[in-house]
């Protein structure tokens, strides 16, 4: 059940009645404190210079507050990088974040592969050429569900590992090395993009020759091979320890815990309640424990709250395989900015797949460790899946990236205040969420009435009232009704069309519509604003900014007392102009359509780009890609200077035509030719009864079984056209494969190209991303899922009520395809 389709029963009463409780945030904001940590160059060969102080990060001096992805360059084919970064930029991310796995980089003693999909440097260039800044995460130990946390096998067959082993810092050293020459050049103070060091992961172990000085030790190797930048972090939970004052603490949360050993729906989440005291979220799955109650907490008042696991997804685990939907993901966004987040982490931005041909290389029980994953498969359920292609969640994450982008500076600085009335924990589903973040008398409110899989009720007849440094504001001007699935950020006192540095501007009091991006015309700005569901947007100017004629949108509004109060209608724009005569306007859009909204630099300057399809830049040209839809409209705004023409090429062929407006976007319709081609599905071996699951492991839980098990998998031969394989005149095609029962697994030939443990979503495979034999037989295979499985399925997916024995059995496979549509710009 979702959580709107809840708050239709009878059994629903209303959280509050009348005003929310009060928020005090009239407390000055105290100056942020430098010197508190000791990074490395952070000067730019061109000047430019980021910091850190105690409260946010810096760029040229500035507070700077950007949004940072993972993604795992050796789990992507090489060939498809440049697309994959150009789609992450486009996605509104600034940094880059990706683990350096040692395992994929030394597999044999004193033998470095630095090729192909491990070849890091091309990547952090690749990485530069659009745009992103790079945060390098080298270990050496990382955890990312690989064997060993990453450690190559033969480190861990010969040394003790985590600790100040002297051998063992030998081969840290060598491979520390490694990177930093991989890396030459291309540091912040080189004028390359790497501007972080991420040290170790997860590191609570206060044995001998562990603890703070270990962390300290893996700095100065790090330092002393050349990897020199201006940050240097590590994960600040599960009580983790480090040495103060050299590296800062990073933080994360996740919707839902795979690692878990419960068959059942998980508690209600944390990371949907707002944090006022300590930055440290709950269980994120390390491998070590710790009973002392860590660092990270003591240095609060030092450093900044960053992030850099804030689930983006959770993979599927083979005892909990949760499927999330995307305000899962989403409502995570306004809750911990609202905390006081200042750098935005997530993990994974991009899910992939190991490499080919590491058949023992992820996290297992068997040799271990304390879960079980699929071997190929990481997918995440990510906003860019396995194949790069986009979940429902990239929509739904988005427009607070642009959020950010805008207004990340001015949030940066501002103080968190929590309101007088708090919620008594996670499992409080009624006490209103919220909190606000304000500097002097401008800020803004974060609410959340979303917990992942648990109703909450309506907010009824809500205002809010907050006390700014010289005036209190209450809103909006009328009660309203907040529906449960609702999350959001509205400003208060925010400065429109005055260059950001007060006088000239026009002064919105407080907006119930959360602010997106700006976009410059010649006509002024246009601030796009997001309509929140269930509530009439308004917008409340202070009227001694704005100047109210005939021929002014102020005529829609009201004046009441000194504020003019405006209601517009949802997907059309109005104009204020400033009292000196300065012409702002404000859009108001749905969420539907905010989720299908990019902003991109096309021909000449930032547009808004509305579509259904994926929207990226390549080499200057708007490149659209839409999965299984071979024609569909784009809507720019501001309007093209001149129309880009149909393109006919090998690799893509379209026909644009200009559409008529009904608004101020400037509409095309994309049509290209429809691919299709069937996939036969043939019986080639029918399942036979396998054993109950055992409980095991480091977890004492349901483990992933044996090897030999896998043999009375059913089978069933795909017979998919060659041509369809090469996907020609597409960006890719994928195979959509609709299953029940365990574990799927798809070899093409005697290689296995990919897995998928069973949660009931489609399984893709894309022709361009595994390597299929168009010659040689394509086998699925699916492992019986016993009907008494001691696991963990959503309910909305679980077949095991409907199954007396055992099931195993192939519903569909579908050939889909994607096509691209390149409008040339130049």
């Amino acid at each position: 059940m979702s959580a709107r389709a809840a708050d239709d029963g009878d059994d629903v009463r209303p959280a509050s009645t009348g005003t929310l409780p009060h928020v005090d945030a009239s407390k000055p904001v105290s100056r942020p404190v430098d010197g508190t940590v000791r990074m490395g160059s952070n000067v730019a060969p061109d000047g430019t210079t980021l910091g850190i102080n105690s409260r946010y990060l810096t760029r040229d001096g500035e507070p700077w507050l950007p949004v940072m992805g993972e993604v795992h360059y050796a789990r992507i084919p090489e060939s498809q990088w440049d697309d994959e970064l150009a789609k992450v930029r486009a996605a509104g991310v600034d940094i880059v974040a990706s683990y350096v796995i040692w395992r994929y980089h030394e597999p044999c003693a004193g033998r470095f592969d630095w090729s192909g999909r491990c070849d890091l440097r091309r990547f952090v260039e690749t990485c530069a050429r659009h745009g992103l800044t790079v945060f390098a995460r080298i270990g050496p130990w990382v955890h990312a569900e690989v064997r060993y946390g990453g450690l190559p096998a033969w480190v861990v067959d010969q040394v003790p590992t985590r600790c100040d082993d002297a051998l063992y810092l030998d081969y840290v050293r060598r491979f520390y090395d490694e990177i930093a020459r991989e890396l030459s050049g291309l540091m912040w103070k080189d004028g390359g993009p790497v501007i972080g060091i991420q040290l170790e992961n997860e590191y609570n172990l206060t044995g001998a020759q562990q603890g703070r000085a270990h962390i300290a030790t893996l700095k100065t190797l790090a330092c002393e091979a050349g990897l020199d930048a201006p940050l240097y972090t590590v994960t600040g939970w599960d009580n983790a320890v480090f040495p103060q004052r050299d590296v800062a603490p990073v933080f994360g949360g996740y919707p839902d815990l795979p690692w878990g050993v419960s068959q059942s729906m998980s508690a209600p989440n944390e990371v949907y309640g707002f944090r006022f005291t300590s930055r440290v979220g709950g269980d994120l799955g390390a491998q070590t424990h710790n009973a002392e109650p860590g660092d990270a907490d003591s240095v609060a008042h030092e450093t900044p709250f960053l992030g850099a696991e804030y689930g983006g997804g959770v993979p599927a685990m083979y005892r909990r395989r949760p499927v999330l939907d995307p305000a899962d993901i989403a409502a995570m966004l306004p809750v911990q900015l609202g905390s006081g987040v200042n750098l935005y982490g997530y993990y994974m931005l991009h899910g992939g797949r190991n490499p080919p041909g590491d058949l023992d290389g992820q996290e297992s029980t068997a040799t271990g460790g304390y879960n079980d994953l699929p071997i190929v498969n990481y997918d995440f359920q990510a906003p860019f899946g396995a194949n790069g292609e986009p979940h429902a969640a990239l929509g739904a994450v988005r427009p607070m990236h642009l959020f950010l982008r805008e207004w990340g500076s001015a949030l940066a600085a501002c103080a968190v205040y929590a309101p007088d009335v708090l919620s008594r924990g996670a499992d409080d589903l009624q006490t209103p969420r919220f909190s606000v973040r304000a500097n002097g008398d401008s800020g803004f409110v974060f609410f959340n009435r979303h917990v992942r899989q648990y109703p909450m009720t309506t907010c009824r007849d809500a205002r809010f009232s907050v006390k700014l440094a010289t005036q209190t504001v209450t809103f909006p001007g009328e009660p309203v009704d907040i529906a449960p699935g609702v999350s959001f950020v509205w400003p208060i006192g925010m400065e429109l069309g005055g260059g950001g540095g007060g006088g000239g501007g026009v002064r919105l009091r407080y907006a119930s519509a959360q602010p997106v991006t700006r976009i410059a015309t010649e006509k002024g700005d246009v601030y796009v604003f997001c309509a929140t569901d269930g509530v009439v947007p308004e917008f409340a100017f202070e009227a001694s900014t704005v100047r109210c004629d005939s021929q002014s949108s102020m005529q829609m509004g009201e004046l009441r007392e000194d504020v003019w109060r405006v209601r517009p209608t949802v997907g059309e724009t109005f104009t204020v102009d400033s009292a000196n005569g300065t012409r702002i306007t404000l859009m108001t859009l749905a969420r539907a359509d905010i989720e299908r909204m990019s902003v991109l630099s096309v021909d000449g300057r930032r547009r808004l780009i509305m579509t259904d399809a994926l929207a990226f830049e390549r080499d200057g040209d708007l490149v659209l890609r839409s999965i299984g839809v071979a024609s569909f409209e784009v809507a720019v705004y501001p309007p093209l200077d001149r129309v880009p023409v149909s393109s006919s090429s090998q690799t893509t062929t379209h026909a644009l035509v200009e559409a008529p407006r009904h608004d101020v976007f400037q509409r095309f319709e994309v049509s290209m030719p429809e691919q299709a081609f069937d996939v036969s599905v043939v019986p080639t071996r029918a399942a036979r009864p396998v054993a109950a699951i055992e409980i095991g492991g480091v977890a004492n839980a349901a483990v992933e079984p044996w090897p030999e098990s896998f043999g009375k998998a059913a089978a069933w031969r795909l017979d998919v056209p060659e041509q369809a394989l090469a996907a020609p005149g597409l960006s890719n095609a994928y195979l959509s494969i609709e299953y029940s029962g365990d574990v799927g697994r798809l070899f093409s030939g005697a290689a296995m190209i990919d897995d998928h443990f069973y949660n009931g979503l489609p399984w893709r495979i894309g022709v361009r991303n595994v390597a299929i034999d168009p010659h040689a037989p394509l086998l699925l295979t699916v492992l019986p899922l016993r009907a008494d499985a001691p696991i963990y399925l959503d309910a909305r997916y679980d077949p095991r009520p409907h199954c007396t024995d055992q099931i195993a059995e192939v519903k569909r496979v579908s050939w889909i395809p994607e096509y691209e549509a390149v409008l040339p710009m130049r």
